[in-house]
């Protein structure tokens, strides 16, 4: 598949030595990383927010797993021929990232993940999906209300934002979903899986968490240990949103860490 990217370049391409290839977490798209990717470009880091497969402006396919995210990437980087890259993810996209990493670690020099653990997730996504399945997309007629239909499935607005910015306008009117949600209907169970490819990526690995998520806990460190021995783990005060809760803590961490 080839996948929709957004690429932000150095603001000194002299002086730049390190790319970072950043992939949104389930519901999301590259716009998401708009405001994180556009400081560090202006800090001389090369950057690519990608569209992960079924998501944003990338194409909708048949199958919506790791295995298939990860043969999405690899020919992503071909492609553009980005070599070495620094690969973030979050949520969804770290998941992709870790099994990337494990399986092609030849073709990446580190990996950060932030908010998800090497690990199995009974996921609990699957009221948002219910939602999203609700709306009746062919007579919705404003953002708005689209708001106030989902608001009986996801009471936080906050996400309900997040969630709708995957509504598009028709050219004839009306709206459509950018995402492919039968298909990520049909096999969300496929995103809570634990890692599926054997071995280890050892090299730098930065894990960063929020303090008041679930998603990576304490009884977590042995298994991220054993899977990324290089791995050290920074803890930041907010929820599952890192970045967006604390986005300019998030890249002053992301870049100290890199230097």
């Amino acid at each position: 598949m080839k996948l929709f990217f957004r690429e932000y370049p150095a603001a000194n391409p002299a002086q730049s030595t390190q790319t970072i290839v950043i992939l949104h977490g389930l519901f999301g798209s590259a716009d998401n990383w708009l405001t994180q990717a556009r400081v560090l470009s202006n800090h001389n880091y090369r950057v690519y927010t990608v569209d992960q497969g079924n998501h944003g402006q990338s194409p909708h396919s048949d199958r919506f797993d790791y295995p298939s995210m990860v043969a999405d990437l690899a020919e992503l980087l071909a492609d553009q021929n980005i070599q070495n890259p620094v690969i973030l993810g979050h949520s969804m996209g770290g998941k992709t990232a870790m099994n990337f990493a494990v399986a092609h670690a030849d073709k990446l020099s580190k990996l950060i993940v932030v908010d998800i653990a090497p690990r199995y997730y009974d996921l609990e996504h699957y009221t948002i999906v219910k939602g999203l399945n609700a709306l009746d997309i062919d007579t919705i007629t404003s953002r708005q209300e689209a708001d106030e239909r989902l608001s009986a499935y996801v009471p936080e607005p906050d996400v309900r934002q997040f969630l709708l910015k995957n509504l598009q306008r028709k050219a004839e009117g009306g709206f459509s979903w950018k995402l492919n949600l039968p298909l990520i209907t049909e096999q969300l169970k496929n995103i809570g899986v634990d890692l599926q490819y054997p071995g280890t990526f050892d090299k730098p690995t930065l894990f960063i968490r929020g303090k008041y998520s679930k998603y990576i806990a304490d009884a977590d460190l042995g298994r991220i240990q054993q899977v990324f021995p290089q791995a050290t783990l920074e803890t930041l005060e907010t929820g599952h949103w890192v970045q967006a809760e604390k986005p300019q803590e998030f890249v002053d961490l992301v870049m100290k860490w890199l230097a």
